[in-house]
């Protein structure tokens, strides 16, 4: 645990759907970020990635903002700072289904939602709880020793299990798999990262596509994933 002054600025940018609880999950990181020797700035909106002196000082910003937009000079500020070496984190919707309408974005993240299976229409009730499925995280090969997931075991979730468009430059620590059912559209299984980094210039990024609202974050595995993760991810 950090003592004295704070030597290190994290930057944390919230919004977008309310059903992610964006205040109520980065709340729960805030203590961890300032017991590990970060100040921390919160702001409700990508509006300060267009700072260049804001962004030259961040050390870490940790992302929670689903389904929103990004102006282009915000976008270009964020890809800046990360490319110079502010590392980007977050988990679920707040950086994996940000802004779809920016191709920049997708290219900086390297994953981007596309789709969480639902219970069968029968059993469908018209609320998040449509979408929570029991699905297992399993720790891939470079997982094991990678200093985020080291000593996590296979685990398992009831929530909602992210199928994600992703490409081959991102280093994946943990994956789920969704399976085919006999009403689904597709034929076979699909395995999606759970837990990723990427390296961007001389900046790091970790995604969590687990998260989906504060009970989960509290998972203890998701949470010491995450933990670990903007630390990593951090200058």
């Amino acid at each position: 645990m950090a003592t004295g002054s704070p030597s290190k600025q994290a930057l944390v940018v919230r919004g977008g759907w309310d059903g992610h609880q964006p205040v109520e999950a980065t709340e729960l990181f805030l203590p961890f970020l300032e017991e590990n020797g970060y100040a921390v700035a919160v702001h409700e909106s990508p509006r300060v990635y267009a700072d260049a002196a804001t962004m030259a000082g961040i050390d870490l910003i940790v992302q929670c903002n689903t389904m929103n937009t990004i102006e282009r000079d915000e976008i270009a500020g964020l890809r800046a700072a990360v490319e110079a070496g502010t590392g980007l984190a977050g988990w679920h919707g707040g950086i994996a289904d940000s802004y779809r309408n920016e191709a920049d974005y997708l290219q900086l993240v390297g994953g981007q939602f596309a789709h969480h299976p639902a219970k069968h229409e029968s059993e469908r009730q018209g609320e998040q709880s449509d979408f929570y499925l029991p699905y297992r995280v399993n720790i891939a090969p470079a997982g094991r020793d990678h200093e985020i997931t080291r000593g996590i075991e296979d685990f398992d979730l009831t929530t909602e299990q992210y199928w994600v468009l992703s490409d081959d430059y991102i280093d994946v620590l943990a994956t789920t798999t969704v399976e085919s059912r006999s009403w689904d559209p597709w034929k076979r299984p699909v395995t999606s990262p759970v837990f990723w980094t990427r390296q961007w210039g001389s900046g790091r990024i970790f995604v969590s596509t687990a998260g989906h609202r504060v009970e989960v974050l509290e998972n203890e595995n998701v949470r010491t994933a995450i933990q670990r993760g903007l630390l990593w991810a951090s200058r």
